[in-house]
C-alpha cells in the first residue's frame, strides 16, 4: 500500500502583516495532485491543521475542501490530528459528517473512534488512542496509533501523569499496551503524533521561529527510542523541517510544513512522504519536493542602489533586508525601497560606523548651541552615528514652528 504524511499546514497563518493563503491554496491543491497520481491509499496529517484556535471561515473552508478532494469523496480514508496550535475541540467538533466522507478527525489523547464502515473502507476496529482500518481494495488491515498533541493539562486528564513521572514513560507505556495488543505481524502498523521527539544522544533540534515551543526543560523532551518494535513507520508534525530521526529500517519522520513559515525556514525545500508498506516488511519512504509558495529570502545590502536592483529582479518572495550604510535611511530612500517590492516583510537598517565609544561624550558643554547639544544626544544614544540633515531640520522645525 502507499501512503502520503504530511504536517504543519498551519492554514491562515501570516508572516508579519502578510496573508499567506493564497499560497496555501496553491500548495495544497498540489498536495491533492501528488495523492492522485502517486494512487495513494491513505492520508496522515499529522497536526498544527490551522495556525490557532479559532481560525479564520477562508481558512477553515480551505481546510475541509482539500480534506474532501484528497477522500475521493469517500474512496480513500484521510486522518488528521489535532497539534498545539489547533483547538482539539475545534477539530473534533464536524466528526460525523466528515466521516461520512471517508475523513476522519482526532483532537485529544486517547481518543476512542466507533467503528463504522463505508463503501471503500471500515474502521474494523479500536481502542483509546488506536484505530484499525480495513480498505476493500487491500487483503490487510491497517492500524494506526494516533496522538494528539497534550499539553500538561491534557496529559493529567488523559494519560493520568503524576509529577514524578516523565512524559517518555508515560507515552512508553501507552503505545507499548496498544502496540502489544492490536499490532501483530499480519497487518501495517504506524504510529502517528505531534510532539517534540529526538533521537537519544543526538543534538536538539531548534523550534520553528514564531513556533509555539512544546519542549519545555527535559520532562517534554520525547525519545525515539520508546516507540513500540511493532511500529513501522511514525508520522510526526511539529518540526518545519524534513527529517528522519528514526532509522532506514524503521523511519520516524518529520514531514515539514508545506510552506516556509519563518525566515528561520528561507531557502528550505518543502515535501510530503511517499510511504510504501506491507505487512511484517521493512518500509520504504520517499520525499517528494513541493514547488508552490513564495521563497522566503534574508539578504544583506550595503547601498540603496543595490537593494533596488536585487528587488526588482526577485519580485515573486517575501524579503527581511539588512541594509548596512554609514548614515540613517533618509525618508526617501526608504520610501524607494518599499515602492520597488511588495513583499519586504522587515526592512533593517544597520550602521557600519562600530568604533563610537560612549566615553567621548562623558564631557558635554551644556552652554553650547541647542543644535549641537541634541546632536551629542542623539551620538550618544545610536553608536555615535551623526544625525541626518533630514533629522536635523525635523529637530529645528519643532524648536522654530
Amino acid at each position: 500500500m502507499k501512503i502520503l504524511h504530511t504536517a504543519d499546514w498551519h492554514l491562515g497563518k501570516k508572516l508579519d502583516r502578510f496573508s499567506r493563503l493564497e499560497e496555501q491554496v496553491l500548495v495544497l491543491n498540489e498536495i491533492v495532485e501528488i495523492a492522485d497520481e502517486q494512487n495513494v491509499d491513505l492520508i496522515l496529517i499529522a497536526g498544527d491543521l490551522f495556525d490557532n484556535f479559532n481560525p479564520s471561515v477562508e481558512a477553515t473552508e480551505l481546510f475541509y475542501k482539500t480534506l474532501k478532494r484528497l477522500s475521493l469523496n469517500g474512496k480513500r480514508p484521510v486522518i488528521a490530528i489535532s497539534g498545539n496550535h489547533d483547538s482539539p475541540n475545534l477539530i473534533d467538533a464536524p466528526d460525523p459528517l466528515a466521516r461520512e466522507c471517508g475523513i476522519i478527525l482526532i483532537g485529544h489523547p486517547k481518543a476512542k473512534i466507533n467503528p463504522f464502515e463505508l463503501e471503500h473502507f471500515k474502521i474494523s476496529n479500536s481502542g483509546e488512542g488506536f484505530i484499525e482500518l480495513q480498505l476493500k481494495s487491500l487483503n490487510f488491515p491497517v492500524r494506526i496509533l494516533h496522538t494528539p498533541y497534550a499539553n500538561e493539562i491534557r496529559l493529567k486528564e488523559y494519560f493520568g501523569e503524576n509529577k514524578e513521572e516523565e512524559l517518555n514513560k508515560v507515552l512508553a507505556e501507552n503505545w507499548s499496551e496498544i502496540a502489544d495488543e492490536f499490532c501483530d505481524q499480519h497487518g501495517v502498523n504506524l504510529l502517528m503524533a505531534h510532539l517534540y521527539m529526538n533521537k537519544k544522544g543526538e543534538p536538539i533540534f531548534e523550534e520553528p521561529e514564531g513556533e509555539k515551543p512544546i519542549k519545555i526543560g527535559n520532562a517534554t523532551l520525547i525519545y525515539s527510542d520508546i516507540i513500540p518494535s511493532q511500529i513501522q513507520y511514525t508520522a510526526l508534525g511539529h518540526l518545519h523541517g524534513f527529517r528522519n530521526i528514526g532509522t532506514t529500517e524503521k523511519p520516524v519522520v518529520y514531514s515539514s510544513s508545506p510552506l516556509c513559515y519563518s525566515f528561520s525556514e528561507a531557502g528550505q525545500t518543502k515535501y510530503v512522504s511517499i510511504i510504501e508498506a506491507e505487512p511484517n516488511k521493512e518500509v520504504s519512504y520517499e520525499k517528494l519536493p513541493l514547488k508552490n509558495g513564495k521563497k522566503l529570502v534574508r539578504k544583506t545590502f550595503d547601498s540603496v542602489e543595490k537593494t533596488i536592483e536585487w528587488l526588482n529582479e526577485n519580485p515573486y518572495s517575501l524579503v527581511e533586508l539588512t541594509l548596512e550604510s554609514e548614515t540613517f535611511l533618509k525618508a526617501e530612500e526608504r520610501k524607494m525601497i518599499y515602492q520597488s517590492h511588495n513583499g519586504i516583510v522587515h526592512l533593517i537598517p544597520k550602521v557600519k560606523n562600530q568604533e563610537f565609544s560612549e566615553n567621548k561624550l562623558q564631557e558635554i558643554n551644556l552652554n553650547q548651541d541647542i543644535q549641537l547639544l541634541f546632536n551629542d544626544y542623539f551620538k550618544s544614544k545610536n553608536g555615535g552615528q551623526e544625525a541626518n540633515e533630514e533629522l536635523i531640520d525635523l529637530f529645528n522645525e519643532i524648536l522654530n514652528p
